[in-house]
């Protein structure tokens, strides 16, 4: 059992405090500028939700460290898994050796993702290294050279998946040319729509746009070789489809032979009370991308597809790092505690933290739209509900607020905020969080 410590949050001095400054001095000395800093956060060690900083300033994390420790920061049955490998044996490349923990691995990953079928992993280092054995796979299986992806996508920086990524220009500008022969197509965003239409009434006239003008006037469907989308999409917004949407666009692929990727890097492993999203839908896609909670915190990630697009010969693809049998190990145990509560806890607690925000946004008139599944769940702020004008400055100012008060938040698209704090949270820490927060928001409606 994890230790708890409602004394988090707690600011000692006020941060960046003297030790943070030094490491941030370093840091920009000798880091790249292209990361994306949100606040002056300096970790030193972390455990359940709390992070504490170099100067003794503890946190809740309701960020799960980027959408990765599922489990928690640093749970300890995953800890005594990785001190018990690392013991025996750290790195042995896998792509050109066996050992057990990756067929173990690989087994149970076929076993958990939906789908009743054979199929055949590709295991990596990271969710873009996920997206992109994804796309050559879809690429090599089909003979098609094209790809539809969807407006505010993020599916990493890597030049295939940043080609497929949509949801920021900085994240393109300067870039090209990327990949050839992707074509982006609008979200079902429904808040915003792009058509100005009304679900159900709208009766899907963006994936009529699909077939009716991009499949008409710009991508041959016949060449098309996947759809690729994320179930709930991340980066741009925390933005749930519609009920059907993924059915009806799984539809549209099947018709013409087109295949369905899903991203499930961010919303997979138990996030949204599911252990993945697509199964809120009952959807089961041919090729599925996976990392970030898979391995509590180590660097992995796997490309799960249908046996038998698993076509390609020895040496078609590889790579060094995938299945690191410390990282396997991780993932195994990782597993095991979501099977055993943390996917339920999720969809709890998802449900609690859902109706309290839901009554702060009937309270305030900058908050708007609470949506999400299990505990994925995003926010818009907003100059003014009516016209839903975002608010990104304001957003930027209650997460500056909150991190100066001990609540670690991230936000997501133009204006919106996330809430995906680890799965082993509990109420009183909902509670703590949702008391920094309302008194953001309150500053500043």
């Amino acid at each position: 059992m994890m230790r708890r410590d409602y004394h988090v949050p707690h600011i000692k001095v006020k941060p960046p405090g003297p030790k943070a400054r030094a490491v941030l001095k370093k840091d920009k000395r000798y880091i790249t500028p292209s990361y994306t800093r949100a606040y002056p956060l300096v970790a030193k060690r972390g455990q359940g939700l709390m992070i504490e900083d170099e100067d003794g300033n503890r946190y809740l994390d309701f960020s799960s460290g980027g959408g990765v420790c599922n489990t928690g920061h640093c749970h300890p049955e995953v800890v005594a898994e990785i001190q018990k490998q690392s013991e025996q044996l750290i790195h042995m490349i896998g792509t050109d050796y066996y050992y057990q923990l990756q067929a173990d691995l690989a087994e149970e990953l076929c076993r958990i993702t939906p789908g009743r079928f054979p199929k055949k992993v590709f295991m990596t280092n990271s969710g873009a290294e996920s997206v992109e054995a994804a796309i050559k796979l879809a690429r090599y299986a089909t003979k098609r050279p094209r790809f539809i992806a969807f407006i505010g996508a993020f599916h990493g920086r890597t030049m295939g998946a940043v080609s497929l990524t949509a949801s920021k220009a900085v994240q393109r500008r300067h870039f090209a040319p990327l990949m050839s022969e992707i074509t982006h197509t609008p979200y079902p965003y429904c808040y915003r729509c792009t058509f100005n239409l009304k679900y159900p009434g709208c009766k899907f006239a963006c994936l009529r746009y699909i077939e009716e003008t991009l499949f008409a006037k710009v991508a041959p469907p016949e060449e098309v070789a996947a759809f690729v989308v994320e179930p709930i999409q991340g980066e741009g917004g925390y933005i749930v489809p519609p009920p059907g949407y993924l059915k009806e666009l799984q539809k549209l692929g099947r018709k013409y032979g087109i295949l369905l990727i899903a991203d499930e890097i961010q919303s997979g492993f138990g996030r949204t009370g599911k252990m993945f999203s697509v199964e809120h839908w009952g959807v089961v896609p041919d090729i599925i991308c996976l990392a970030k909670g898979i391995a509590s915190g180590l660097p992995l990630g796997a490309m799960v597809a249908r046996a038998d697009l698993h076509i390609w010969p020895s040496g078609a693809h590889a790579n060094t790092f995938g299945a690191n049998p410390v990282a396997c190990a991780a993932a195994l145990k990782t597993i095991e505690l979501l099977e055993s509560s943390l996917v339920k806890n999720s969809a709890k607690m998802g449900v609690y933290l859902t109706g309290k925000l839901r009554r702060l946004q009937k309270k305030y008139k900058i908050i708007d739209d609470v949506r999400g599944k299990g505990l994925m769940i995003g926010l818009e702020i907003v100059k003014d509900k009516k016209t839903r004008t975002p608010d990104p400055a304001k957003r930027e100012k209650i997460v500056q607020d909150c991190f100066r008060n001990g609540i670690l938040f991230l936000g997501c698209g133009e204006n919106c905020l996330r809430f995906y704090p680890p799965l082993v949270v509990t109420k009183p820490e909902i509670d703590i969080a949702l008391t920094v927060f309302e008194k953001a928001v309150k500053k500043y409606s």
